[in-house]
């Protein structure tokens, strides 16, 4: 595979900094973008092995108002892939998580789908996000996605779901006209931060439980160079190895969107 360029949105955040020396040891070249000055040091240590090569850019994602704001940063960078692991994390209140689980977040969306030298976007996102009821579901799933919309977090279910609609609906429109496209929706369960396994359970999963960190930067390393991942793809901890899981889940074109309504997320849009 041929040296690629990749815009790492929230480079600081505990999956990016477990994903960075991943994506550098297949000889990618990363941007990583960081609010605050004082974590560069972070960053390049992390991505230090290479053979890739790290730049950090300093940039506020919560100054990101625009598409034009996002294109700036787009144009600068020249990203042949794009990835979006950064979020509010719950600090400074409601208006902050819009501002960058939601806003943000699509002015990124809209601005990569719209340019024709981004070939990949990896939004990671969470399996709890979702307006209907999946096949696969339990009825503890589907009790756990209730309560996470209406009462543990609403407001970043709502970000979330807004930027999952927008990457959903743009993503499908590109892809329909450009075959050398793709998105890839990664939607975690909890995470924690024990050490990675290598062992997960992809694809169509159950909401309740929990996976590792490394796990899910392992996996977006991995659905990245492989040709022909794309969708939604629900992860949480489990007892496939994490190779075979990626390869079952492209082979099989697993898509975890299954049951959600797509003309619904058009008219939202």
């Amino acid at each position: 595979m041929a040296t690629k360029t990749i815009l790492l949105l929230g480079g600081h955040g505990k999956v990016s900094l477990l994903l960075t020396p991943k994506l550098v040891s297949r000889s990618w070249n990363l941007f990583s973008v960081i609010r605050n000055p004082a974590h560069k040091s972070e960053i390049l240590e992390a991505g230090k092995h290479g053979p890739g090569k790290v730049k950090v850019l300093v940039e506020s994602l919560e100054d990101v108002k625009s598409e034009q704001d996002a294109q700036r940063i787009v144009d600068l960078v020249k990203p042949d892939w794009v990835i979006w692991s950064a979020g509010a994390g719950g600090k400074g209140g409601s208006d902050r998580t819009y501002a960058i689980d939601r806003d943000a977040c699509i002015h990124f969306i809209r601005s990569c789908i719209a340019t024709p030298s981004v070939s990949k976007f990896l939004l990671v996102s969470a399996s709890s996000i979702r307006r209907n009821r999946a096949a696969w579901f339990d009825d503890a799933d589907w009790t756990l996605v209730q309560k996470m919309k209406a009462e543990v977090m609403p407001h970043y279910y709502k970000a979330k779901l807004k930027a999952d609609d927008v990457l959903t609906v743009l993503g499908e429109e590109r892809m329909q006209r450009d075959k050398g496209f793709a998105y890839i929706d990664l939607r975690p369960g909890s995470l924690i931060d024990e050490e990675e396994s290598g062992k997960v359970s992809l694809g169509k999963t159950k909401v309740k439980g929990s996976v590792r960190r490394g796990d899910v930067a392992e996996v977006a390393a991995r659905l990245l160079e492989k040709e022909g991942a794309k969708g939604w793809i629900d992860l949480l901890g489990g007892d496939e190895d994490v190779g075979e899981a990626v390869e079952r889940v492209v082979k099989e074109g697993i898509n975890s969107i299954d049951g959600e309504d797509l003309e619904a997320m058009k008219r939202d849009l």
